[in-house]
């Protein structure tokens, strides 16, 4: 690579440190806003919530929230942009819905799950995806559910163990294929390596693999098209991006995997406005970002006769050491390209800024 080929590489800047006293979880950018949100857990046992914004080179805290559990998890995905309401999973194995304007109590609640929820994510909501909004969590009991806030108590679906399956601990759960009013899946990763993919709207389990290692955060590139890229990360330091389009009857997706270190991946996000662009947060307390590049043709077709995909390749535009502890979430700001917010157990949250993301 030139000097100048260099020079045009992303840089990731790191904007504002903020110490906190408590342990983050989960960090999450406010939608349409210079606002966000840390969630967690402080050294009392009880889950707090602080609020945010952004200006220049400092964060104001503009508001902190107690609550009696600690939250693990939260999203935006299934509000209207309007409402702007968050929904959280906390250490209880509760769903809480809440509006941050007026957030003693939920505007909706349910006992979830028997125990933690470890991952939430939501679709149908902020303008994105099609179809009625939903929220998925997954939990430490083994199960995967989904709710339609609309409705009270009972889950729209629930994945679980089938009779005699041994119940393995759902650690990353994620919304996709939500192109049309009636298209839907899930997928779900678990600490023993599996990865499941559900289909909302057959009910049915449409795929699964094992990548051997647990999962620690499954995402696709985008929830609200036609299946593209599923990226998966995992415990010792390896990640898949599954090219989603062409699903073979017996060989499934294909896949390129790529060990970016030799500490857990803990989180993968896709920059929201590049689809093809993500990054990945370890447990060394570095990120990387990373391009995807789509092979001349996505498909093929075997001895057979059937179609079967053709994986790209993955090409590493950046990394950066922030701590020394991992960071353990990562949210890109939905609105200004390259602003971006992590979470780091050496209880710090970072603004980040990534340069150059135009020129890639």
């Amino acid at each position: 690579m030139s000097a100048a080929a260099g020079l045009e590489r992303p840089q990731v800047v790191s904007h504002v440190q903020q110490a906190l006293s408590y342990t983050v979880f989960d960090c999450k950018w406010v939608p349409r806003s210079a606002r966000l949100l840390c969630l967690g857990s402080a050294a009392r046992g009880t889950g707090l919530v602080q609020l945010y914004e952004l200006h220049g080179a400092r964060l104001e805290l503009l508001r902190e929230i107690e609550k009696p559990k600690p939250i693990k998890c939260g999203t935006f995905g299934a509000t209207s942009l309007q409402q702007r309401y968050l929904a959280t999973g906390d250490f209880d194995g509760n769903l809480n819905i809440w509006n941050l304007e007026a957030p003693e109590i939920p505007v909706y609640s349910v006992k979830g799950h028997k125990e933690i929820i470890n991952s939430i994510d939501g679709v149908g909501g902020l303008g994105i995806g099609e179809g009625a909004p939903e929220i998925v969590t997954g939990s430490r009991d083994g199960t995967v559910k989904v709710w339609d806030p609309r409705q009270n108590d009972t889950p729209v679906a629930n994945m679980e163990p089938v009779q005699g399956e041994s119940k393995r601990d759902c650690w990353t759960v994620a919304f996709g294929n939500a192109y049309n009013q009636e298209e839907r899946v899930v997928c779900a990763g678990y600490d023993n390596g599996d990865i499941k993919l559900f289909d909302l709207k057959t009910m049915s389990l449409r795929w699964e693999t094992n990548i051997k290692n647990g999962v620690c955060s499954v995402e696709f590139d985008r929830k609200d098209i036609n299946m593209n890229k599923l990226v998966a990360t995992s415990l010792e330091g390896k990640f898949h991006v599954f090219d989603m389009r062409t699903q073979h009857p017996t060989k499934g997706f294909a896949s390129v995997s790529e060990k970016a270190q030799k500490s857990t991946i803990w989180q993968v996000r896709h920059l929201p406005q590049n689809r093809d662009i993500f990054m990945t947060s370890g447990g060394s307390g570095s990120l990387h970002l990373w391009k995807y590049e789509y092979p001349a043709q996505r498909s093929k077709k075997d001895s057979e006769g059937s179609e079967m995909g053709v994986a790209g390749s993955i090409s590493l535009l950046q990394n950066v050491t922030l701590s020394t502890q991992p960071i353990s979430s990562l949210d890109w700001s939905p609105d200004k390209k390259g602003l971006c917010v992590c979470g780091a157990f050496d209880q710090t949250v970072r603004v980040l800024i990534v340069t150059k993301l135009n020129k890639i």
